[in-house]
């Protein structure tokens, strides 16, 4: 059983190294064979020109792809697996075409995990976690009125002028700007055109808490199911949403005021803009913050209340981005390769063994990773 990683950009090179590190198997991919040897040639020289007809050569039975390539390349090698009766792992959300291959998949017997890294990924296996251990509390109750909140944020760990720097050129971060969003709020769905209209203050409960700007993205509301939320319970609050560094509202408040009406091609010329003023610098630390919370009240009153709470940076092991998105995606591929995950998509394991591996490993990647009880 051979794990085909292709990709080595930015957040695939700690995940990569731990799985060649571990004696897997393991044919590196990627469309530059000279960035891919920087990343890992010291530690392997199974390293191949990235195309699908060559990937399809080397594919046998049971092996893994893992696709930490743009997402338009996704479905191909998750539709490529199938044929080949092997499986597919990727750190990026589920997508309507993806979904649309579970009965392939189940049929041939083959896994199709995603959403297994920072956001998605760990925020879910802290979600399943909450809700497991509320269900399992004698605070349970059906009547109760539940409120999740998630947030996660990369941003940087010595705070700017603007309050945000970039890795590369942020033309995806630009067009997010213009993605609406759904929620609940006070018991209502909200729909959002543009984040900068929702946005609100969110207290982390860090050891030295902190104040952050939030605000909801993409549709929340498939995600209360995913969790196991009970279809029957009262649901004040449901929002998975973005964290960025107090006073980036502020900061961006010229950039939200064109995004909004730009061309795709203005897009790309202030992407280019922001990037040759708000760079990471070589070696530069970046952070990232990642909390949810479950709290569930009674007659007015806090019955429940927990929060994950995460915090780390980077440091002599590379950036915390990389580590907290591609170390995930490798340990859904051992789990994959010991049978631990049922055939057919799906997302981050919401199995309590499993759960607790990942998030065990998750504590060594952090700095900080607290599971904090309001009500004690």
């Amino acid at each position: 059983m051979t794990i085909h990683w292709c990709g080595t950009g930015l957040s695939s090179i700690p995940g990569l190294r731990r799985l060649i590190q571990a004696g897997h198997s393991v044919t590196v991919w990627n469309r530059t064979i000279a960035k891919a040897r920087d990343a890992v040639g010291d530690l392997t020289d199974d390293i191949r020109a990235f195309s699908p007809e060559a990937l399809e050569g080397a594919l046998g039975p049971s092996d893994v792809v893992v696709s930490m390539l743009p997402g338009d390349w996704h479905v191909v090698l998750a539709e490529l697996a199938i044929e080949k009766g092997a499986h597919f792992v990727s750190s990026s959300y589920i997508a309507p075409e993806m979904r649309a291959l579970d009965t392939k998949a189940k049929m041939a017997g083959v896994c199709l995990v995603n959403e297994v890294g920072l956001d998605p990924g760990i925020d879910h296996l802290m979600a399943h976690d909450l809700v497991r251990a509320y269900r399992a509390s004698p605070a349970y109750d059906p009547e109760n009125v539940v409120s999740f909140t998630s947030y996660c944020g990369g941003v940087p760990k010595v705070p700017n002028a603007f309050r945000y720097k970039f890795s590369w050129a942020p033309v995806g971060v630009l067009k997010a700007l213009r993605s609406p969003s759904r929620s609940i709020r006070h018991f209502a769905e909200l729909e959002v055109k543009r984040p900068w209209d929702a946005l609100s203050r969110y207290d982390a409960p860090l050891p030295d808490p902190e104040t952050f700007e939030v605000y909801p993205n993409r549709d929340s509301l498939p995600f209360m199911a995913d969790y196991g939320f009970d279809p029957r319970w009262k649901v004040k609050d449901f929002v998975r949403g973005t964290l960025r560094l107090n006073g980036w509202a502020e900061a961006w408040a010229d950039i939200f005021a064109e995004a909004g009406t730009a061309t795709d091609e203005r897009l790309a010329e202030l992407a280019d803009e922001l990037l040759a003023k708000n760079a990471y610098a070589e070696g530069e630390a970046d952070r990232v913050v990642l909390c949810v919370s479950l709290m569930v009240e009674r007659d007015g009153r806090t019955v429940w209340h927990k929060t994950w709470v995460m915090d780390a940076w980077g440091d002599a092991r590379g950036t915390a981005m990389a580590r907290l998105v591609s170390v995930p995606v490798s340990l859904a591929v051992e789990a994959v390769l010991q049978r631990e995950i049922a055939p057919g998509v799906s997302a981050a394991p919401s199995d309590p063994k499993l759960v607790g591996r990942f998030m065990d490993e998750v504590g060594t990647l952090a700095q900080h990773l607290m599971l904090v009880d309001h009500t004690d």
